[in-house]
């Protein structure tokens, strides 16, 4: 007797573009809900811990200092990295202050991208590295809760063994005890342990 061979039914995942993500949103599909468009899917977010939201914190505190307000130091809020998504990244840097920009119109690129990485740290240094490498973020960090260090991510290049086809040439560590700086202020350094909760 014959083993039957699977059949295809020609299903496939339906992948939602930026625009329709964007108008369910304005329809109020996504009420109540922390979700992102990350490659054509829309993913809900895991309710935060305790932790995460102080590492959060810690970085939305460090890099406003650094930066002023000459700059837009986003927690939280989307950018609009389209084809590849419309992620809502832990911290955004943006060139120019808020008030700088149209209210209706989500910034598309930023100076630094970071992400602090507890139950989400390999999606952080793998899925969601390539998505930002893949968008030309210069600077990508990953406040790594899980080994209490920082991770800088530098200068995008393509990479066929990521997810989007892209990764970062130069990554370093950093522990509690180091002193780091951003690309655009090489200068102004901080210590690693005033983000590590």
């Amino acid at each position: 007797m014959n083993a039957l061979a699977p059949v295809s039914l020609g299903k496939r995942p339906y992948r939602f573009s930026r625009d329709e993500y964007l108008r369910l949103g304005d329809l109020g599909m996504f009420a109540g809900k922390r979700v992102e468009l990350i490659d054509g899917e829309i993913v809900e977010m895991a309710a935060q811990k305790n932790r995460h939201a102080q590492g959060v914190q810690a970085l939305l505190d460090a890099l406003t200092t650094l930066y002023g307000s000459k700059y837009w130091v986003r927690s939280q809020m989307s950018l609009d990295l389209d084809p590849h998504g419309i992620p809502d990244p832990d911290i955004a840097v943006i060139r120019g202050n808020w008030r700088s920009h149209a209210p209706e119109a989500i910034p598309s690129t930023a100076l630094l991208v970071a992400e602090v990485g507890d139950s989400t740290l390999v999606d952080d240094q793998t899925y969601m590295m390539s998505l930002y490498a893949a968008a030309g973020i210069r600077e990508y960090w990953v406040l790594n809760l899980v080994d209490e260090q920082l991770e800088i991510h530098r200068d995008p290049a393509p990479d066929p063994s990521q997810k989007f086809g892209h990764g970062y040439a130069s990554i370093t560590t950093h522990l509690p005890g180091d002193r780091v700086s951003t690309l655009l202020l090489p200068y102004e350094t901080f210590d690693v342990a005033d983000l590590i909760v």
